[in-house]
Parts: C-alpha cells; sequence; structure tokens
C-alpha cells in the first residue's frame, strides 16, 4: 500500500512537468511543423489559457478597483478635511467682518458726539432673563469715569453709569425703574420725560409728561433733548409702542419699548460728561479735528 501511494505521487508529478513542457513546446512550434499530438495539445489548451487569461484579467481589474477606490477615499478625506477648515475659515472672517463693521460704526458715532468719550466692551449681564444691568470693562483704563455719566451704543441710549470700580463699570439700564431723560419725539418735536418701568418680564418704558394735544403715533422714535446737557441731544431712547388719549387730563399715555437690544449689547460708549460743567451751562468738549 505504502509502494503504491509512492507510485502515485512520482506519477502525478511527472504528470503535472509533462503536461506544462508539452503545451509549450506546442505553442513554440511553426504551425507547419506541428504533429497531430501538437494540434490535439493546442485545441485542449486553447480554452485553458482563454480561462486562465480571462481569470488573470478579472482578478488584475480587481485588485485595480480596489486601490482605485482607497485612494479616492483617502482623497474624499483629505477634501473634506479641506471643506471643513475652509468653512471654519469663512465663519471667522464674518465675524471679524461684523465686528469691525461695528467698531467702524462706533468709531462714526464717536465722531458725531461734541464730549469726549470712553469705549467699552460689555462682559457680563445680570443673571435674570431680563437684566437691568450691564457689566462693561474700559478700553482705556485711565479714563476718568463717574456715576451718572451717559452710556450711548449704535442703536442709541443705553443708561447711566451706576458704579465704577478701577476699569469695571455698571450701568443701570434704560428699562430700570431708576432711569430718566428728557426727550422729544423726532416726527413731531412734542416734549416727553423717559422712564424705566422696572418689570422684569418685559423690555419697557414709559414717557410722562406728554401733552394730550400733542400727536402721538405708534412707530415714533423719541431721542434725547439734549436738556441738562448730560446726554448728547438727537441720540434715540424708546420707539413707541402703545398710545393712550383719554378725553380728559393734561397728559396721554405713552408706552415704548427701548431702540437698543440689550441682550445683543456687545460695545458701548461711556461720555465723559461732567455735571459740574452743566451747572455752569458748558460742556467737556473735546477738539474737532481739522479736516
Amino acid at each position: 500500500m505504502g509502494s503504491f501511494k509512492r507510485y502515485r505521487d512520482i506519477a502525478v508529478v511527472v504528470l503535472l512537468l509533462a503536461v506544462p513542457f508539452f503545451f509549450l513546446r506546442a505553442s513554440i512550434r511553426r504551425p507547419e511543423e506541428m504533429s497531430v499530438v501538437d494540434r490535439a495539445i493546442m485545441r485542449v489548451a486553447a480554452p485553458l489559457e482563454y480561462a486562465s487569461a480571462a481569470l488573470a484579467r478579472g482578478v488584475s481589474s480587481l485588485i485595480g478597483d480596489y486601490v482605485y477606490l482607497v485612494d479616492v477615499r483617502a482623497d474624499n478625506d483629505k477634501l473634506a478635511y479641506e471643506n471643513s477648515r475652509l468653512r471654519a475659515e469663512v465663519r471667522r472672517l464674518k465675524i471679524q467682518e461684523a465686528e469691525n463693521l461695528r467698531l467702524r460704526r462706533l468709531l462714526n458715532l464717536r465722531d458725531t458726539i461734541d464730549q469726549e468719550t470712553v469705549s467699552a466692551v460689555v462682559v457680563a449681564k445680570d443673571t435674570t432673563e431680563f437684566f437691568r444691568v450691564a457689566h462693561l470693562t474700559l478700553d482705556n483704563p485711565g479714563a476718568v469715569v463717574r456715576p451718572g455719566m451717559p452710556v450711548l451704543s449704535l442703536d442709541g441710549t443705553v443708561g447711566t453709569v451706576l458704579r465704577v470700580s478701577g476699569e469695571k463699570v455698571d450701568v443701570q439700564l434704560t428699562v430700570d425703574s431708576g432711569f430718566g431723560v428728557d426727550v422729544v419725539v423726532e416726527r413731531t418735536k412734542a416734549r416727553g420725560f423717559v422712564r424705566g418701568i422696572g418689570d422684569r418680564s418685559k423690555y419697557a418704558l414709559r414717557v410722562e409728561y406728554v401733552q394730550r394735544t400733542d400727536e402721538v403715533e405708534e412707530g415714533d422714535i423719541v431721542s434725547t433733548s439734549g436738556v441738562g446737557c448730560r446726554f448728547p441731544k438727537g441720540q434715540p431712547v424708546a420707539k413707541v409702542t402703545k398710545v393712550i388719549k383719554r378725553d380728559f387730563g393734561m397728559y396721554q399715555t405713552v408706552e415704548a419699548e427701548p431702540t437698543v437690544d440689550f441682550s445683543r449689547l456687545e460695545e458701548a460708549l461711556i461720555v465723559l460728561t461732567d455735571e459740574k460743567d452743566c451747572d455752569r451751562g458748558t460742556s467737556s468738549r473735546r477738539p474737532r479735528a481739522k479736516r
């Protein structure tokens, strides 16, 4: 039994070596020199060669497609990363553009005010939903800021300085019940006095002492009158939201909302007025730059 297996293995090896030899021998001979055996071998080898070539082409194509997909995936990952980086860069540039625009507008506002001003950045607010005090940090810590000085923004009147501690400033907002300023209705020049309601459920003000005969409508803007020389004249304070005109009494009831959106307030200007100068009928004006 052992000898048979040995002879069988030898025969198989010889056959496996002989078959390729005869196939090679038949394929390299010229057609006119091929014998009957060679032609028989070529007929048998032709479909085998075709199948082997097709299989080789298929395997090669499969490997090529796999390598191509691996490269494509790597390229896609790289492009996705680059796309995310560019999107982040665009967002950063848009934020910087918006900030630069606000700062340019703030500089333009400063140019329209005769008094000396100092800019400040809002760093904190009260923890309540509708805060009444904003906390600012001065851009120029050396500026002399005192309680009662007016605070302005791009959209109008913010309030007055409440407390000062170094470069930290607390600002009493216009909607606080302790705030008040003399105003005029821009459209009709009707006079009044804006006072904060102090209602924590909403941003609201009241325009007091408006004569019942004066023309005031919803949507009218009331601005500082300049009386008392504390607030610069013409700074928006509030927008009228409701007018109640009765048939009796001297005054009409006027409700309003501030022109400043305190929830989005980021920068402000503090006007460095001096109450003593106001009492003397003067103000601390800064020299205008020659153009």
